[in-house]
């Protein structure tokens, strides 16, 4: 084990949460005719949201420097080792390839403007499984064996949690493109825990509200019994509560479970309005059960953690209509073509861009610390996010810091500026809805602050 400085423990910082998102108006009562503002398709529950924005997802992204980076003028005897623990197997294993693709980007152009400190920057993939393995546990110690400064994952909160002494206890960085859970804020990471993906506060404000928006006055809930599903829950069902409605049936499950008959019949005897399914891959199982007892897709609501391409798992129509949201902005066109060129297989663009952007993030700030020790970059990430100079790729930001000057990194997942707890302190939530093949299309974001 590498001995550590004596570091406070980092304070939680969402006590004083301010959601400075313009969130959708409050319309608990709800109709079944759609006006012009609204979908074409309700149902009987009065579901009826707000149509989507003309131009979601349309955006391009910011210039890259096309011009030559100089030299750094301090160079390092040990590479930067960026190690990855995301997942291959396991039921957040369509989170994976995204997730890798940006990874392998932000590297590729990273050693192509010349590395860090004059080395190219090594990465190593290692999967991260579920929390019903250990492969986590084994796929750690590989990574620490190997000497890296910094390791990016993992997907699933319940993962990172049973990795994240391990890993900050040897000095080494854990930085999560995806982690939503509330309760590694104030975690006793020694702050080496780092994250681009926002607290589910942000996410589960966003969805309770706009179901709410959508006219439910009623919801029902299925929730996995972990860290990331009964904090989001909990999150969501805040919201919704605050804006009026009312949570009628809310039924647990377990990682590992593989009959969802029992929460399935409750939450519809429950009668609710809306139904948000707070699982993982387990909504391949459960989404034909809700709309083989007549639930319609309308009324359903998807997370993070199973907005996926059903097109193969679903009869055409059995999504179309269903809504989910999605931490970070839309994946903009040209970053997508990027990331099909890295692998040409993706289907799904979730965390890709916080992936991408926590690679950027390690590599600036091992340049601006002149070190690739895991202690040394976690001091400098707050300082290359915020309150300088605005950039949005390694070339331009790393020209910047060679050149003597204070960067501002804003990314592929949105504005990052992190809190003294390592949690961005702004970021968007994109929501998305299904089409009749199964597959799902930008509707709209929302702007958060905590």
């Amino acid at each position: 084990m590498t001995s550590l400085p004596q570091v406070a423990p980092r304070v939680a910082k969402l006590t004083a949460l301010s959601i400075g998102v313009a969130l959708l108006a409050t319309a608990c009562g709800g109709s079944s005719t759609p006006t012009s503002t609204e979908s074409a398709s309700a149902n009987a529950a009065g579901i009826a949201c707000p149509a989507p924005s003309a131009d979601a997802g349309a955006g391009t992204s910011a210039a890259t420097n096309t011009g030559q980076v100089p030299a750094s003028t301090t160079t390092t005897d040990t590479p930067l080792k960026i190690g990855s623990l995301l997942p291959t197997t396991g039921s957040l294993a369509f989170l994976g390839p995204p997730e890798i693709a940006g990874v392998n980007l932000g590297i590729k152009e990273i050693n192509a403007a010349g590395g860090v400190l004059g080395k190219p920057v090594e990465v190593i993939h290692r999967d991260s499984g579920d929390t019903k393995t250990d492969i986590a546990t084994q796929s750690t110690t590989a990574l620490l064996g190997q000497g890296v400064g910094a390791i990016i994952g993992a997907a699933s909160s319940g993962v990172s949690k049973t990795v994240i002494n391990q890993i900050t206890g040897a000095g080494v960085i854990q930085f999560s493109p995806a982690n939503t859970s509330p309760d590694f804020t104030d975690w006793d990471d020694k702050g080496l825990y780092w994250r681009t993906a926002p607290s589910d506060v942000l996410q589960g404000k966003v969805l309770g509200n706009y179901m709410a928006t959508c006219g439910a006055q009623t919801v029902g809930m299925i929730v996995l019994n972990d860290a990331y599903g009964t904090g989001l829950a909990k999150n969501v069902k805040s919201a919704f509560e605050a804006a009026g409605g009312q949570v009628v049936a809310e039924e647990l499950f377990n990682e590992g479970d593989s009959q969802f008959s029992s929460q399935v019949d409750k939450v519809i005897a429950a009668k609710p309005d809306a139904i948000a399914l707070i699982t993982f891959d387990q909504a391949k199982s459960i989404v034909p059960l809700m709309t083989g007892k007549g639930i319609k897709p309308t009324q359903l609501f998807l997370v993070d953690g199973n907005m996926s391409d059903y097109s193969k798992d679903f009869e055409a129509g059995t999504l179309k209509g269903a809504q989910g949201t999605i931490p970070g902005t839309f994946a903009k066109e040209d970053f997508k073509k990027k990331l099909l060129a890295i692998d040409p297989a993706l289907k799904d663009y979730s965390y890709a861009g916080e992936s991408y952007d926590a690679a950027n993030l390690i590599a600036l700030a091992s340049e601006a610390a002149k070190s690739t020790k895991g202690v040394d970059i976690a001091k400098q990430l707050k300082a290359v996010s915020e309150s300088g100079e605005k950039c949005s790729d390694f070339p331009t930001c790393v020209t910047l810091l060679r050149e003597g000057k204070d960067i501002d990194y804003d990314g592929q997942s949105g504005p990052v500026t992190f809190s003294d707890a390592g949690d961005p302190t702004e970021a968007y939530v994109g929501i998305y809805e299904f089409q009749d093949d199964n597959t799902y299309k930008a509707s709209k974001e929302e702007f958060g602050k905590l």
